[in-house]
């Protein structure tokens, strides 16, 4: 472990441990793994690319460095089980890294929705506990189908989450954002730019951007009057955000087999992401998604 992911596991753990878990009160005896490194050991996990949580425990286990910082961590089920149950924190964990940075108060903000894989035959898709909830849908960027969900995620120009939701991929794009938008609006400030493909036009759309205060910014389509543009080099942004979720921080091998596993995963990778980004802000990094100091 480097002393760049040494040091972020540190700031992380006090920041977390200060603003997002609330203090314990009440009767009983205090858990000896608290979830202040409950939270830490999994953006850990995501950030040396440890896909599976048996093998992440083995290596935890005989790793001196990581039993020194955490040495009460349970097994593979008690930690998979934790955490589960921590997702409340997870999401808390995601904003409040997203609120320290000065990013938060940036005028620009980017969406779009990217694919995540849940199962590859066709016995899995019969048999597994995500069947009420994924379904077959179609990745534009990679020209395939897939079977699972969609992750919608609207992000700050360096790549910090502010907003994310799963979904049906069936459900429709501009249906899923209102959605999310709508259950965010404390978030919202007045003249906030929101920058969408061109996926996201339509009259009730921009009605309903227009009522919270927020300027849709999106390409103009093939039949439209010009207006903005391809705005090719902007969307290359949210694109760039998307591979680092897929690539570094292995989406599309999160493993999750339940609604509530996928979730975890999901917000597990993405708060891995926002620390980096956040801890990249705090020490003066110039390319502040780059997580290249702290993935060995």
């Amino acid at each position: 472990m480097t002393k760049e992911l040494n040091t972020l596991l540190t700031a992380l753990y006090v920041l977390i441990d200060d603003q997002v878990v609330p203090a314990r009160t009440g009767r009983g005896r205090r858990p000896l793994f608290t979830d202040s490194e409950l939270l830490t050991l999994a953006v850990a996990q995501v950030l040396l690319r440890y896909n599976g949580e048996r093998r992440w425990m083995r290596h935890v286990h005989s790793n001196p460095e990581l039993l020194a910082m955490f040495p009460h961590v349970p097994r593979q089920s008690g930690y998979n089980k934790r955490l589960r149950n921590a997702q409340p924190l997870l999401c808390k964990a995601i904003i409040i890294l997203a609120a320290c940075c000065p990013s938060w108060f940036d005028d620009l903000w980017i969406t779009d929705a990217t694919a995540v894989p849940c199962g590859m035959s066709r016995e899995t898709v019969k048999r597994s506990d995500l069947a009420d909830y994924a379904h077959y849908g179609y990745c534009a960027s990679h020209s395939r189908f897939y079977w699972g969900l969609k992750l919608y995620l609207v992000c700050t120009g360096d790549g910090m989450p502010v907003m994310w939701c799963l979904a049906d991929p069936k459900i429709g794009e501009r249906e899923v954002l209102s959605a999310l938008l709508d259950n965010n609006h404390h978030l919202i400030r007045n003249g906030q730019v929101l920058l969408a493909d061109k996926g996201f036009s339509g009259t009730e759309f921009k009605k309903l951007t227009e009522s919270k205060q927020l300027r849709l910014l999106r390409p103009d389509r093939k039949d439209e009057t010009y207006r903005n543009g391809n705005l090719g080099g902007v969307r290359q942004w949210i694109e760039s955000v998307n591979q680092t979720l897929k690539s570094q921080l292995g989406l599309e091998q999160h493993g999750g087999r339940t609604p509530a596993g996928v979730f975890t995963r999901t917000a597990q990778r993405l708060l891995a992401m926002s620390a980096g980004i956040w801890h990249n802000w705090q020490t003066g990094v110039t390319s502040k998604r780059s997580l290249i100091a702290y993935d060995h």
